[in-house]
């Protein structure tokens, strides 16, 4: 299981009641439920249940929340597809995901037993009628709270949301809908799906999921930021010379090429994850943990960055590796789904800049793409040179790293005398490597994590429409320059770093990498 304390809170029909001091009420990340939230029943309705994501994802997420008491315990799920399951159908597709320990068999018949399955068609009126009928059943017609998660391709938003707004509003309790990216493919369809999710719901009804502000080390930003005296004064201009953040990933599309040449690199993780990590690497403190004071500074944030220039990225797509084995023998157009002679770009390398006063003449290198040679999400914050260097060139700029993922960890590279009757400089790091600190932590998932966000209304780790509307004025021109010339991506080899021309990029906008030094994971030693 994953979360730090097997029970740490129970709910009941009347209250809550804490049994762990990392879930104190008081506490403005970890507040739950008020008590109002807890005395009336909820329905959480997965709509695209048949999905690959809800039966690996939300509903494994779904069932370790409930099993650690962390959800309202009247609380019901329903599951609504074009296809009808049975329930042995959906338990047994399920399972293999959920971690089920032998002393959790009675508790997770008690999930089963809250779990129904309705097969509709998403765009008629008359299966949304049946599944109004099917909630007002569960609840006894008593008050309830309705919770929608939209598994669904973009293109059916419109019809559910609108038919969830007609059909399925809770009359005595609220209802929220949580949407999965991508929210649109450009400025002007994400403002049509705005437009029209604004037109039947309130801005705190929405729920925009990105399931990367979920994960502990992005969440941890704003700790290691604003909750450090020592950072302060260097996170500026003045002593920060470049900003990596990189996503790479080790493995190719390995099937979802269809879903994915429709998208590209740019749209699937650079607009989004990464562009969320530079917010709350580049905003400023705000007035509070409240989530409408977080998402108003990251939205100054993006304000200030200007649109990328297509001068400023690099796009590659790889090819087979003719020495590797299985999957690495394959480039993406072997991908059965992807057209012969695509030019979707699967890596991308970005520069952007923030023209504000703390971070003017400071490159944000924005890195990702698939089929590298390595897992590895991370925030990279290189300084500059130490200026009057009285070690004869000896020694290479620090550099703080925050590990996302995999073995999260925080480290600052930094040169130390090399032991020894000489004084010869040399790198090494102050590490602070999660498995190490936290042997017996178990971190939550990041769905676990944005799921309970939603039960408790808190939206500080959803994305707002201004944010999302600035996010895509900064990518939308280098989108439709790129579709418009029809731009060729440079080919790359499965399993390597990338395109060299990337490294040159990075070189140009003034990121050094002597490659001397490299951090091991102490529990890989």
């Amino acid at each position: 299981m994953t979360i730090n304390n097997p029970r740490p809170i129970y709910v009941s029909s009347l209250c809550v009641s804490m049994s762990s001091p990392e879930r104190s009420r008081s506490d403005p990340f970890g507040q739950l439920y008020d008590e109002e939230c807890v005395q009336v029943a909820h329905v959480f309705v997965m709509m695209g249940v048949s999905e690959e994501l809800a039966k690996k994802k939300i509903y494994p997420t779904l069932w370790w929340l409930f099993k650690d008491g962390l959800l309202p315990e009247e609380t019901y799920f329903i599951g609504f597809a074009h296809s009808i399951l049975t329930a042995d159908d959906f338990h047994s597709a399920c399972l293999p995901y959920m971690k089920v320990n032998d002393g959790d068999m009675e508790r997770l018949s008690v999930f089963f037993r809250r779990c129904s399955y309705l097969g509709g068609r998403y765009t008629e009126g008359e299966s949304y009628t049946q599944l109004r009928s099917h909630l007002d059943t569960l609840t006894h017609g008593a008050a309830a709270n309705h919770i929608f998660y939209l598994a669904l391709p973009p293109s059916a938003y419109q019809d559910v949301t609108r038919n969830i707004h007609q059909h399925c509003m809770s009359d005595r309790g609220w209802t929220r809908v949580i949407v999965e990216k991508p929210f649109g493919r450009d400025l002007q369809s994400s403002e049509e799906l705005s437009a029209h999710l604004s037109s039947l719901f309130g801005e705190e009804q929405v729920y925009r999921i990105d399931h990367y502000l979920g994960e502990e080390m992005v969440q941890n930003l704003m700790v290691l930021r604003f909750g450090n005296r020592i950072f302060g004064p260097i996170w500026n201009r003045e002593s920060v010379a470049c900003v990596v953040l990189t996503y790479k990933e080790p493995f190719g599309t390995q099937g979802r090429g269809r879903y994915f040449d429709g998208f590209g690199i740019i749209r699937d993780v650079m607009q989004n994850h990464l562009l969320q990590m530079l917010t709350l690497v580049a905003m400023e403190k705000p007035a509070s943990t409240n989530s409408d004071d977080v998402r108003d500074e990251k939205v100054k944030v993006l304000k200030c960055i200007t649109p990328v220039s297509l001068t400023d990225v690099v796009l590659g797509q790889y090819v087979g590796n003719p020495e590797g084995e299985g999957q690495a023998r394959l480039g993406y157009q072997d991908d059965p789904g992807v057209p012969e002679g695509s030019r979707t770009a699967t890596f991308a390398t970005a520069v952007l800049h923030v023209h504000n006063e703390r971070w003017e003449g400071v490159p944000f290198v924005l890195r990702c793409g698939k089929a590298l040679n390595e897992r590895k999400a991370e925030v990279r914050l290189q300084f500059t040179d130490v200026p009057g260097d009285i070690f004869a060139a000896q020694c290479q700029r620090n550099e703080l790293v925050v590990r996302v993922q995999p073995d999260e960890a925080i480290y600052a590279k930094m040169m130390s005398k090399k032991p020894g009757v000489f004084i010869n400089p040399e790198e090494t790091e102050l590490d602070l490597t999660y498995r190490s600190r936290y042997k017996d932590v178990k971190l939550p998932d990041a769905y676990e994590r944005l799921i309970l966000d939603v039960f408790s209304g808190n939206q500080t780790h959803f994305v707002s429409s201004a944010e999302l509307r600035e996010a895509w004025r900064i990518f939308t021109p280098l989108l439709h320059q790129i579709e418009a010339e029809k731009i060729q991506p440079i080919p790359y080899t499965y399993g390597s770093r990338g395109p060299k021309e990337a490294d040159d990029l990075l070189c140009r906008v003034g990121f050094h990498y002597r490659g001397t030094y490299k951090w091991v994971d102490p529990h890989a030693v």
